[in-house]
């Protein structure tokens, strides 16, 4: 028998070669597969925080507001025929702000008066016959009766004609209310009807705000609020011109938070306000903490996450983040404050906070992190 070589059987060779192949290929099936890949490693920016120093000055944006502002409204209902005034305008005591129709109240003053000229012709005979019956009473040509029911009416028609001229007086008041004057000096800030408009006796027809004081108010965080000094000096800069400037102190503070913001409202009384800081204007308050006001960190670091603030910290020894909730002091475009949810040492990542994870490893890029 000749032997097997690859001179009787060629066909021999490619094959053992694509048996090869194929065991090699489940070999390498059962032990596994190919390797996974690499996990997916984030170049980050990172701040090391650290507590602010104190005695830090924070800065607050807020507006000049009237320090009383009054609604002016008419007292009797009707319906307005002119209005003098509008938004912008200057208002002095006595000066008509708007009138109404005048044909009713003027009708009522007639029918008073009419009442008022027969209750006085009426006291007039009573008191004619009353001087009769007393002539006649001491002559004694009538009875006391008689004497009595002369005087008793004669009282009565007395009274009514007191009446009748209260009546006269209350008429005379209402056409007065027709007009409504303004019993302050201000500037029209909001109109609450226009000529033609039937109004209720109080309804806001214009908003003054008075001229006596002036405010700059407000929005102020709870943390913030709690860290000022008592009765602090709050130095008031117009935003427009740093070179206007003036200072306050807290007038009023709002006893609840605003329901969306979560802030309380500050009303600072600013001493002499230059003629620059009108109503309306935009400034901005400066405060002097006496206590440490929490860790400052780039704005760029901020994200959400359940609709509250946070931030992504980094484990050192996993090189992992984690996202963490913080509190919010105070923020401006460049840096933000947190009062609460950082320690000392927390590395913070400033740029790239879009694109992480829970658990994602990262690679801190050099310099980044102090």
């Amino acid at each position: 028998m000749p032997p097997r070589t690859s001179r009787y059987f060629p066909f021999w060779s490619p094959v053992r070669r694509s048996a090869l192949a194929i065991a090699a290929l489940v070999v390498a099936g059962c032990d596994g597969g190919p390797p996974p890949a690499a996990p997916d490693i984030r170049p980050v920016r990172v701040v090391a925080v650290e507590r602010s120093a104190a005695g830090e000055t924070v800065s607050l944006t807020g507006t000049v507001q009237a320090e009383t502002e009054v609604n002016l409204a008419f007292r009797i209902d009707g319906r307005m025929v002119e209005r003098l005034v509008n938004v912008g305008d200057t208002v002095r005591p006595g000066q008509v702000i708007a009138r109404l129709n005048r044909d009713n109240e003027e009708n009522g003053l007639r029918a008073a008066r009419a009442q008022l000229a027969a209750a006085r012709a009426q006291l007039t005979e009573a008191a004619n016959n009353y001087w009769r019956q007393s002539e006649l009473l001491r002559d004694g040509w009538t009875t006391r009766v008689r004497y009595d029911q002369a005087n008793q009416t004669r009282q009565s028609a007395q009274s009514a004609v007191d009446a009748a001229e209260a009546q006269v007086g209350i008429a005379e008041t209402r056409l007065g209310y027709t007009e409504l004057v303004s019993d302050v000096n201000g500037r029209v800030t909001q109109r609450g009807a226009e000529p033609g408009e039937v109004v209720q006796p109080g309804r806001m027809i214009v908003q003054v705000a008075r001229d006596e004081g002036r405010d700059a108010v407000f929005d102020v965080p709870p943390t913030l609020k709690d860290q000022a000094p008592a009765n602090p000096v709050i130095e008031v800069v117009l935003a427009t011109d740093p070179a206007i400037r003036t200072t306050g102190r807290v007038r009023e503070v709002a006893p609840r938070a605003d329901a969306v913001t979560g802030t309380f409202q500050v009303r600072v009384g600013l001493a002499e306000p230059p003629p620059a800081m009108r109503l309306g204007s935009t400034v901005t308050g400066r405060l002097t903490l006496g206590a440490s006001a929490g860790f400052a960190i780039p704005a760029s670091a901020l994200t959400r996450a359940n609709h509250q603030p946070a931030v992504w910290v980094v484990d050192p020894g996993t090189e992992t983040v984690a996202l963490r909730m913080v509190e919010l002091v105070r923020h401006d475009p460049g840096h933000v404050v947190v009062g609460s949810g950082l320690e000392p040492g927390d590395i913070v990542v400033t740029a790239g906070v879009q694109a992480l994870r829970p658990g994602q490893k990262v690679r801190l890029l050099g310099g980044s992190a102090r």
